[in-house]
């Protein structure tokens, strides 16, 4: 493992490298290369990889609501939320760490609402099934 960190590090400082080389005094200031929240940074690619979990999400819109897991999304609204609060709080303030983190919130909030409506569905089942039950007694 400590291989493969040493590996990509030293990758990472290539690319960076070479990235100074390349681009011009004016695509570095557009891009905010030397912000400390910038591409140099892990500040940077931290919310770019989280970008993931919206990705997967979004994906798990297809999935039926009895196949999602209640727990897991209220985690990954709760945590969206606060983090997204946090990414505004820091200094530097991180506006992809908030974007991510309140993207994250809000898929896990209509795959909530999913869920809710549901378990909705299927009390309303029970119970009409209870009422046509008692009807025919």
């Amino acid at each position: 493992m400590i291989t493969i960190m040493i590996i990509l590090s030293g990758v990472y400082r290539s690319v960076i490298a070479t990235a100074e080389r390349v681009l011009s005094a004016r695509t570095r200031q557009l891009i905010k290369w030397e912000h400390p929240a910038g591409p140099k940074t892990i500040h940077f690619w931290a919310p770019i990889a989280k970008w993931g979990l919206v990705l997967a999400g979004i994906g798990d819109m297809a999935r039926p609501a009895d196949k999602l897991s209640k727990n897991q999304t209220v985690s990954l609204m709760c945590t969206g939320f606060i983090w997204s609060r946090y990414a505004m709080v820091i200094i530097p303030k991180n506006i992809s760490l908030f974007a991510v983190n309140f993207f994250v919130g809000c898929t896990g909030l209509v795959q909530f609402v999913r869920i809710y409506m549901y378990e909705q569905s299927l009390e309303a089942q029970k119970k009409e099934q209870k009422a046509l039950e008692n009807k025919t007694d």
